[in-house]
């Protein structure tokens, strides 16, 4: 997917995807981010990487 890097394996859920849904969907949780995308809801193994995502894109807003 372009060079993309995946953050869940189990559901093959690349960092965009999880972009798009804070962007386009409103996701605000890593609970918001699994109904939109499926990722965080299997091992939970990248439920971390997709905090970690929540936290830069909220950081990003507040500049």
């Amino acid at each position: 997917m372009n060079g993309d890097t995946i953050i869940c394996n189990c559901n093959e859920v690349y960092r965009n995807e999880i972009i798009k849904a804070i962007e386009e969907k409103g996701c605000k949780t890593v609970e918001d981010i699994g109904e939109a995308t499926g990722a965080g809801t299997i091992c939970g193994g990248c439920i971390d990487d997709i905090q970690e995502i929540l936290d830069q894109h909220a950081g990003s807003k507040k500049e």
